[in-house]
């Protein structure tokens, strides 16, 4: 019987491998696919894990640019094309590559862990800043002057996000053709130039570049700007991001990033920008992991555009450069593709301008000291190389400015402005309080703000939290005592300043109705010495005075019984507030549940936080006030 074909291979013919394995002439299976791909890599490329974890392989004998062992530009992606290369257009199994990595991984991890930079880096006592470009070029700047290098002394990493920044180019005064690109006074622009400068300092704090103004003065378009000289992107101005994931992934893989349109940011982005400026890690889960984590290590280049630089929190605002912007007139106002084609006209000599600057700042910094160190005192210390060289005086205006920035937040903010008017219509001896205390005696809005604190617990937070911005405008504050009996609560001693006190806001006050206005108009008529109107007082009543010097002895007497000790509490703030303070009307008190008082046990809305309704409450005043002038027949 003869054979008959089956469509089945010859019997001598070796299998295809699962694993990508290549058969030779005798048979027999060669090195499967993920054998040659590991081999290659470990042939052209150096391989070694970051310091944060990261595995990235150099190539040999080529630019200093770190590739990342995963992801679009990779190399990983690198390898594929090597080897479809070599082997005829022959192109490696998904499932090859897969166990190409992770035996690339673990070479990696054996290695001396290295850290790849971003954009800059400091190499032996120069500044090394990164083009971008695929050669691997770079620009050393140190306090000779700067040159243009075909290849960087330091391990240098990319991202998608970054685009390659121009050869700088001496082309006329850079600076000069920067200032006709950019909406500001003179006293702003030597600002700008000085923080352009310092943007290219690895290792420094920068603070938050802030352009202000109202709509139409060029915002959006001078931050794209400014961001593009330093790290241009093709996305250089970004919305807010939405977590802190988000945001986490951007700063890693951007020197400078812009934030546009700022109205509002919230607690959490406020302090990750604050991390930002000084230094930040954040630990994520590894990808294809249940218990690997990822470290993202980063101290970025910032800038934002706002309208109100109000709406800021405190802490980031000590943190604000701000560059105020005038309104662009009509005749004035230029097309976008003229401003694009400008700058991309002048942007290489703005970076050779900007790189002399470094170039004199760096060689003055050793000579810089500063008497007074404000809170971004390396920040501060540049300014003052830049004014040497240059003869300008952008310290004192980035001063001026931080102030002022912490200003406008405290604007803002209805119970620091409560606090403060207090705080200064109490005279050079201040208050000390504790913070329930603070806020019963501050007059409480009829609608209560949402940053209102809503018991003692958030008030003593609260003013933790804006002391340094109490500070910058004159107010001093101080929490190291304790109340020596008692639950031994915080006492919070606050003084102003005489440039304080004669600059004090208005207290906010409720508007009294009722029984309420009786008990104000005989308070008036017992007290009619005392100024009442809060918004033109230059000097504390003999009254408030004295309550704010004893206010410190806050404790009640040893023999006093439970009752007598709350009544004592609400006099130490009663009188350390100041008599003239008005009390809250019912009106206000309306939205407040009812409390027992704890004489007579009628409910009663608790307006003062006293335990007291209002018969019981007018009664301890009475006492208070009368012994308020006592002490004042004692002392004449």
């Amino acid at each position: 019987m003869s054979d008959f074909h089956t469509g089945l291979p010859p019997l001598d013919t070796a299998p295809a491998s699962d694993d990508g394995a290549d058969a030779g002439e005798s048979g027999r299976k060669g090195p499967s696919q993920a054998s040659k791909l590991a081999a290659l890599a470990r042939k052209r490329y150096e391989l070694f894990m970051s310091e944060d974890g990261r595995p990235y392989g150099v190539k040999a004998d080529g630019p200093n640019i770190a590739l990342p062992l995963r992801g679009r530009a990779g190399l990983r992606s690198q390898l594929a094309r090597i080897y479809a290369d070599e082997n005829g257009g022959a192109v490696p199994s998904q499932s090859a590559l897969a166990d190409a990595m992770t035996v690339l991984e673990g070479v990696a991890a054996a290695a001396e862990p290295r850290t790849p930079h971003l954009r800059v880096a400091r190499h032996e006592g120069s500044i090394v800043v990164d083009l971008g470009t695929s050669d691997g070029r770079c620009v050393l700047i140190g306090p000779h002057g700067w040159q243009r290098s075909p290849r960087s002394p330091v391990l240098f990493r990319r991202s998608g996000a970054m685009k390659p920044l121009p050869e700088p180019v001496r082309d006329g005064d850079g600076l000069a053709k920067l200032r006709g690109l950019i909406n500001t006074d003179e006293r702003g622009f030597e600002l700008l130039a000085a923080w352009l400068a310092a943007a290219f300092i690895p290792d420094l704090p920068h603070p938050v570049l802030a352009f202000r103004g109202e709509q139409g003065t060029g915002k959006s378009k001078g931050a794209q700007m400014v961001i593009g000289i330093i790290d241009p992107s093709g996305a250089p101005k970004r919305t807010a991001p939405r977590d802190i994931k988000s945001w986490a992934t951007q700063a890693f893989n951007s020197w400078g990033l812009c934030l546009d349109n700022v109205s509002f940011i919230p607690d959490w982005l406020s302090d990750a920008l604050c991390r930002a400026v000084t230094g930040d890690g954040i630990v994520d889960r590894a990808l294809y992991t249940d218990d690997d984590v990822v470290v993202l290590e980063f101290r970025r280049v910032l800038a934002m555009t706002t309208i109100d630089a109000g709406a800021l929190a405190g802490d980031l605002a000590e943190r604000l450069l701000t560059i105020e912007l005038k309104l662009i007139p009509d005749d004035k106002r230029r097309e976008e593709g003229e401003l694009d084609a400008a700058y991309a006209d002048a942007h290489a000599a703005i970076l050779a301008s900007l790189f002399d600057l470094l170039a004199d700042v760096l060689k003055a910094l050793p000579d810089v000291e500063l008497t007074r160190r404000p809170r971004m005192a390396d920040f501060a210390r540049v300014l003052a190389a830049v004014d040497q060289v240059r003869g300008w005086d952008t310290l004192a205006s980035y001063t001026t400015t931080a102030r002022d920035a912490v200003a406008d937040v405290l604007d803002g903010e209805p119970f620091a402005q409560a606090v403060m008017a207090m705080v200064c219509q109490a005279g050079p001896e201040g208050v000390a309080m504790t913070a329930q205390q603070i806020l019963d005696a501050v007059p409480t809005p009829e609608r209560l703000p949402k940053k209102w604190p809503k018991d003692a617990t958030r008030a003593g937070g609260y003013l933790k939290r804006l002391a340094p911005a109490l500070r910058t405008v004159g107010i001093e504050v101080d929490d190291s005592e304790r109340q020596s009996r008692g639950n031994r609560s915080r006492i919070y001693r606050l003084t102003a300043s005489e440039s304080a006190r004669n600059s004090a806001p208005a207290a906010p006050t409720a508007p009294a109705t009722g029984v309420d206005q009786g008990e104000h108009a005989g308070a008036e008529k017992e007290a009619s010495t005392r100024t009442t109107n809060h918004s033109t007082r230059t000097a504390p009543t003999p009254g408030a005075a004295g309550a704010a010097a004893g206010a410190g002895n806050l404790a009640a007497p040893a023999d006093c019984t439970l009752l007598d000790q709350e009544e004592h509490a609400l006099v130490g703030a009663v009188g350390a507030a100041g008599a003239e303070m008005q009390h809250l009307s019912n009106e206000v008190a309306e939205g407040r549940p009812k409390t027992p008082c704890l004489k007579c046990c009628r409910p009663h809305w608790n307006a003062l936080g006293s335990p007291y309704c209002h018969d019981c409450r007018t009664q301890v005043a009475t006492a208070s006030h009368q012994g308020g002038r006592d002490a004042s027949r004692s002392a004449s």
